[in-house]
Formats: C-alpha cells, structure tokens, sequence
C-alpha cells in the first residue's frame, strides 16, 4: 500500500509526469492526467494516445515522478500497466472522470476569478478518445536533498 505521504503527494496533483521506455530502450516522459489512487493501483488518463501508449503496449513498465517542495525530497513510484480501454471497469472509471473533469474546470474558473489570473482556456475536457492506465505499484524510491536514495518494494 502506498504510504501516506506520497499517497498525500500524488493526490494533490492533476497532472503526473510518466516514462516509458520502447523495446530499443528509447525513453519517453509525458504528463498524464491522474484520475485516482485506489490502493496499490494509480488510475491515469491518456488522452493523446501516442508514445506513451505505444511503449506501454510492448513494455507495461512505467516509472512516474514528482517532487515535494517543502522538505526537497523527489519521489519515484515504478510499476506495472495494464491499459484499459473498454469493459466494467472503464465505464466506471468513465463516469469518475467526468467528476473530475468538473471539479478542475471549476476549480480554474474559481482561481480565476479570485487571483484575477487569466487561463488561455477553463475548461477541461477531455477528447472523447483516451485510454487508462492502471499503474500496480511495485517500489517507491525517496530522493533526498542529499542525494541518497531509499527503496521501498510493494508487494
């Protein structure tokens, strides 16, 4: 199970950034949308299904990484895809992000309104294609400022 803190972490972003690798192990980093944390599963959406996509088709391994600003610590989670694109599950999922896309659009409107901050666009919308991906998580790696490194697997 993730632990608290990264778990704390990961949800207080929209978007995560995520790496592939292809077969000839050329690297690929894109944000994804993230939609949930259930578990040891993170659920993203992707909605341009390009690289990403295709590199996890022939290799499921992904690693997604993010930053703590507060205490400088970086984290990496890595793990295992399954993408899902239709069935129970997606419809579920469906219905989650539309939830989602609401809250954020709303959200930007709000901080928009409040930090007098224009955005170039408001709302959030995603194409009627995408794709998610079911990331099992396997490890969290915890970067310190110092540059040492903790490992934690997931079973």
């Amino acid at each position: 199970m993730l632990n608290k803190i990264v778990k704390a972490l990961i949800e207080s972003r929209d978007f995560i950034s995520v790496a592939t690798a292809d077969l000839n192990n050329r690297p690929n980093a894109a944000p994804k949308f993230l939609l949930k944390i259930q578990g040891d599963f993170i659920y993203l959406v992707d909605y341009i299904i390009g690289r990403t996509y295709e590199n996890l088709k022939i290799n499921p391994q992904i690693s997604l990484s993010f930053f703590d600003s507060s205490t400088l610590i970086g984290y990496q989670v890595n793990g295992r895809v399954e993408i899902i694109k239709s069935g129970a599950e997606y419809a579920t999922v469906l219905k989650e992000l539309q939830a989602k896309e609401i809250d954020l659009s709303t959200k930007r409107v709000i901080e928009g309104v409040t930090r007098g901050k224009a955005h170039q666009t408001y709302e959030v919308a995603i194409p009627e294609k995408f794709v998610i991906f079911k990331v099992k998580v396997d490890e969290i790696v915890e970067m310190s400022p110092r540059g040492t490194l903790k490992r934690e697997k997931i079973s």
